[in-house]
């Protein structure tokens, strides 16, 4: 009790006190753990030992860690996290609800970010491994693998996108930025002078610096037809194009055509889940479809283009565009967010730059910059899972 009661002793605790007792803290919702400290410290000056605390509901804004530094175990009914992940689950709320609440929950994790002189933790970050540990998983997809071993050994979780115009400066890019970066994203149909000499030559480059190529084709039509797509035309996208990306929307017929064309090659999909576009569709309902499409496609599809952490599957890969140093938009609809509210706040694998690379005077001297970003975050995102 914080006050006297208005009856019996008027004492700030009723009944008979043996010092040296154990004392059970029983507490509606705990956010920042303030007011069972405060309850604790009465019933200890009493002469009590407080060790446990039982809550109706832990808010995860960093209550149970204080807690426990103070020597208090928080026994919670239920969490934040878990409510939504019943709510989602039950389609009560979207994906966007869900993301904005857990947003909001881990940003005023004060104690945690304040002890921790970091971003905030994910959610279910107890359970984070590292890319290295994800890479060796028996479920892991073996492009998935390669590119989580690459990740590791350049300390990168960079993807530049290159969406130039013209091979020179594609080739250039890939020279340039080649050491510093996991993959390289391309779009082969706005260069006016694309020759099969070009795919040989990004092969070459890709060889030599490590990293995968990433054709952003988006396919989006019957198997049939993305499958003449992929294989044939004028790109071949398959001969020469690590990963692929594709919606969701024309059903799982999409995968088939694709998958019969890249999975021989050992190649990969993402899948679309969501897009850094203001208004864009691809949310709610439709976003838990996709999880559930690439988890019935798994020997082919290997993780998603996604705003945020979707699935828990540690084996899939969260890639993520729209990113910048600073976040904001650029008046077209883009929203850019910073690389560590990406890999830290939402979760995400890989950081996706543009704009804030191509578009800078020293792209070289840029690069470095997202590429420590990136894996600064990332490695703050593992040191609050220990």
């Amino acid at each position: 009790m914080k006050v006297p009661f208005g009856k019996g002793t008027k004492r700030l605790i009723e009944g008979t006190i043996h010092p040296g007792d154990k004392c059970l803290i029983v507490e509606d919702v705990v956010t920042s753990g303030s007011s069972v400290l405060e309850t604790a410290e009465v019933l200890e000056n009493e002469g009590l030992k407080i060790t446990d605390a039982v809550v109706l509901m832990d808010r995860e804004q960093g209550g149970s860690a204080m807690l426990a530094d103070r020597g208090i175990t928080l026994h919670s009914v239920i969490s934040v996290s878990r409510l939504l992940d019943v709510l989602l689950k039950a389609g009560r709320i979207d994906t966007a609800t869900f993301e904005n609440v857990e947003r909001f929950v881990q940003e005023n994790n004060t104690y945690v970010s304040a002890k921790k002189n970091g971003c905030s933790a994910p959610k279910k970050s107890c359970k984070e491994l590292s890319y290295g540990a994800r890479a060796g998983l028996s479920d892991t997809h073996p492009l998935a693998a390669r590119l989580l071993k690459i990740m590791e050994e350049k300390k990168s979780n960079l993807c530049v996108s290159a969406d130039v115009t013209c091979s020179e400066e594609l080739m250039e890019i890939a020279v340039t930025l080649g050491p510093l970066i996991c993959v390289l994203k391309t779009h082969v149909d706005i260069l006016q002078d694309f020759t099969s000499d070009v795919a040989s030559n990004l092969k070459e480059l890709a060889t030599k610096h490590n990293f995968l190529i990433f054709e952003d084709r988006k396919f989006a039509d019957i198997g049939n037809t993305v499958k003449h797509q992929y294989e044939g035309g004028l790109y071949r996208i398959s001969s020469w194009a690590h990963i692929i990306n594709a919606h969701a929307l024309p059903g799982p017929g999409v995968l088939q055509g694709l998958g019969a064309v890249g999975k021989p090659l050992g190649h990969g999909c993402l899948l679309i889940a969501q897009m850094s576009s203001q208004g864009s569709l691809a949310t709610g309902d439709y976003t838990q479809a996709v999880v559930k499409m690439a988890e019935d496609h798994s020997d082919f599809v290997f993780g998603f283009i996604s705003g945020s952490k979707i699935s828990d599957k540690p084996g899939l890969v969260h890639m993520t565009p729209g990113v910048q140093m600073q976040t904001g938009g650029d008046g077209l609809g883009q929203q850019y967010s910073s690389p560590e509210d990406v890999i830290c706040t939402k979760g995400s694998d890989i950081i996706i730059v543009g704009r804030g690379i191509l578009a800078s005077p020293d792209r070289l001297r840029a690069a470095e910059e997202y590429r420590t970003a990136g894996w600064e975050s990332y490695l703050k995102r593992l040191s609050q899972a220990s």
